[in-house]
C-alpha cells in the first residue's frame, strides 16, 4: 500500500490532511481562512469589506455625536475621527430642498458658512419612508 501523505492547501498551514483521498483542508477553519484570502486578492470581497467598515464607522460617528434631532456639529471634528461623507446607505429631501444623506439611521446634512462648515445630525423619522421607500 502507498502512503500518500497530503499536507493542508492553507497556505498558512502545514498540518498533514487525514480522512477521505480528495480532502484538500486539515479543518473547517482552514479551508474558510484559505478561501478568505482568495477572495482578498481578487478584490471583490475586499471591496465590499472596505465599505462596509467604512459605513459601520460613519454610522457609529453620527450616533455618537447625535445627542438630539438637530444637533451641528464642526465638519473638522467629525473627520478627524474618521468620518466619510462620501460614503452613505441613502438620502432624503425635505420639502425645502435640502439633502440628508443617511448611514442607515444615522443622517447629516452639510452647511457651509464664513463661520466653518458644520453637519446638522437627524435620525430617522417614520414619516421619510413615504419617498425612500415609494
Amino acid at each position: 500500500m502507498i502512503n500518500n501523505i497530503k499536507i493542508c492547501k492553507n497556505e498558512n498551514c502545514n498540518k498533514t490532511v487525514k480522512g477521505r483521498r480528495d480532502r484538500l483542508f486539515c479543518s473547517g477553519y482552514c479551508k474558510s481562512e484559505h478561501h478568505y484570502a482568495e477572495h482578498k486578492k481578487s478584490g471583490k470581497v475586499y471591496f465590499k469589506s472596505q465599505v462596509d467598515e467604512i459605513l459601520r464607522k460613519n454610522r457609529a460617528i453620527l450616533a455618537k455625536y447625535n445627542t438630539r434631532n438637530g444637533t451641528e456639529i464642526a465638519s473638522e471634528i467629525m473627520l478627524e475621527k474618521g468620518f466619510n461623507p462620501r460614503f452613505f446607505t441613502h438620502f432624503w429631501t425635505n420639502l425645502t430642498g435640502e439633502t440628508f444623506y443617511f448611514c442607515y439611521d444615522q443622517g447629516f446634512k452639510e452647511n457651509k458658512s464664513g463661520f466653518g462648515d458644520k453637519y446638522t445630525l437627524v435620525t430617522w423619522q417614520k414619516e421619510m419612508e413615504r419617498q425612500v421607500f415609494k
